[in-house]
């Protein structure tokens, strides 16, 4: 399930160190000029999730295996990118391509690394990339209401589609975004095809300096004040001191580290964990000796699409599933125990996956 989140923000503000800091997979470069970043980089990352390692000390398998996001890495946005300034035409497109965003915000002043839009200001920065996603969807629903327009007066059907693209119009044009607006699903196929930028869900990051990592500062302060009614997470982090985190392979040398700057866990898993719930997604486990492992869905999601996610023949010859909740296996300590005790339950088709469950497809192909 290849769902991505694509980190933007200004140039300078920290992406490159962030992307570096959470994939596993892939290093960025982290320049202090313009465009350092051109094309995305893209990386691999695993999902923290402590119930695995729960299920692990019981099960005791041979390897652990954790679900992964991809997190891509894309190049820095300027004012004016809607109309091409900078690399503008090539960052809308790779943000399109993505399901989700995590805005980086410069929230921390250092006369060392540049900045073009003068004094720190969390709110300006937002803006301008709000701005500038908000011109490009305008001119996207302008084009489809200019050809929805006309064929409506052949077929009736698409006056509806018309009235949704012209209240988008409306929003877009006071400043605001897609996502704030109240769109039903049936709705939703008039813009669908869109891929409107300012739809996307958004996770801010609050980059900060090191004296700020734990109680934030004057700047993301402001910034969490804006973002309040926005219905958007804002998490506080210091982006160098993550990625020297991410560096260290040694666990003790890493909590050596975490314990000098009286850190419980790296802030990198809360945005992890963040990023994965904001793309919708649930996660249910497989347990055995050979391996523990987890699986990413959609929420929503029934039993056989959630058995095509380990392989395709699990969904075309689905029979039954055997569910056991992750509450279950914990207090009874094993499958055995679990169906021994009547808490092993067979599903059927239209069982609709809990977020945590362990399970065993029956299948016949």
């Amino acid at each position: 399930m290849a769902l991505q989140a694509g980190i933007v923000g200004l140039p300078n503000v920290g992406k490159s160190t962030l992307f570096n800091a959470v994939s596993n997979s892939a290093k960025a470069q982290a320049s202090n000029y313009r465009f350092c970043t051109i094309e995305p980089n893209v990386g691999l990352v695993d999902v923290p999730d402590e119930r695995l390692d729960k299920l692990a000390e019981l099960v005791i398998p041979n390897r652990i295996v954790p679900t992964q996001i991809e997190i891509v890495d894309i190049a820095g946005l300027v004012r004016g990118a809607s109309k091409g300034e900078g690399l503008g035409n090539k960052f809308l497109a790779n943000i399109r391509e993505v399901d989700a965003i995590i805005q980086v915000i410069r929230c921390f002043e250092d006369e060392n690394i540049l900045r073009e839009e003068g004094a720190i200001n969390p709110i300006s920065d937002k803006e301008i990339i709000d701005t500038e996603l908000q011109l490009k969807d305008l001119e996207s629903v302008e084009k489809k209401i200019q050809k929805t327009e006309k064929q409506a007066r052949i077929d009736p059907k698409l006056k509806i589609e018309l009235e949704v693209l012209i209240r988008c119009r409306e929003h877009l044009e006071k400043g605001k975004n897609i996502r704030d607006l109240d769109i039903t699903r049936e709705e939703r196929p008039a813009i669908a095809d869109l891929f409107l930028l300012t739809e996307k869900p958004v996770l801010y990051v609050a980059n900060v300096d090191e004296a700020s990592m734990h109680t934030g500062n004057k700047f993301s302060d402001a910034l969490m004040e804006a973002v309040k009614h926005d219905k958007a997470e804002v998490i506080v982090m210091n982006n160098s001191i993550e990625a020297q985190i991410a560096e260290m392979e040694d666990k003790d040398d890493q909590q050596l580290f975490m314990d000098e700057y009286k850190m419980k866990e790296p802030a990198l898993n809360r945005l992890i964990k963040s990023t994965y719930k904001l793309l919708n997604l649930f996660t249910y486990f497989t347990a055995g000796v050979q391996e523990v492992r987890a699986w990413t869905i959609h929420e929503g999601w029934k039993a056989p699409q959630a058995a095509s996610v380990i392989h395709t023949d699990f969904e075309k010859g689905f029979i039954k599933a055997e569910v056991i909740a992750y509450d279950d296996f914990i207090q009874y300590g094993s499958e055995a125990a679990c169906r021994e005790a009547g808490k092993l339950r067979i599903e059927g088709k239209e069982y609709i996956v809990k977020d945590g469950d362990i399970m065993h497809f029956r299948f016949n192909v």
